[in-house]
């Protein structure tokens, strides 16, 4: 993709600080230190987003987030746990169309990160519930 920022990235066209780099993922600080340390993991080779991944695509990358997260805890005694975000489009606020992941250090509660999961189990009933698990189940089988 010529126009995408992490393909110039990959490709040595735009400078970045690399933190691990192999031959199916290059790992960088985001420009924004949401937290000290806060990493890119990019595929090399684009995809859109998790939907496009396949299953071996899929093993490859997510395989490298432990080792690549052990390394930036490891790099600050600070760091006492650690986010790991993939954002899947426009509404999901996904805002590079280049598939990554965000593994964010957390120092403290006050470290100016939030993340809210807001409650709505009151809306939700036992039909409910189950109107939607079956949903999801129905195309589990389709993906098989």
């Amino acid at each position: 993709m010529t126009d995408c920022i992490f393909c110039k990235i990959i490709a040595g066209e735009i400078p970045s600080y690399t933190v691990y780099e192999d031959d199916v993922v290059k790992a960088f600080l985001d420009i924004s230190q949401g937290t000290p340390g806060h990493t890119l993991v990019v595929p090399k080779k684009h995809v859109k987003d998790l939907f496009a991944y396949d299953e071996d695509l899929a093993a490859a990358v997510f395989s490298r987030l432990p080792k690549i997260a052990r390394a930036i805890k490891k790099s600050n005694p600070a760091i006492k746990g650690m986010n790991v975000i993939n954002n899947n489009g426009e509404l999901a606020y996904q805002s590079v169309f280049h598939s990554h992941i965000h593994l964010v250090p957390r120092y403290t509660d006050q470290d100016d990160f939030k993340i809210i999961f807001k409650d709505n189990s009151a809306k939700y009933d036992e039909d409910k519930y189950k109107e939607i698990q079956e949903a999801i189940v129905k195309q589990m089988e389709d993906e098989q």
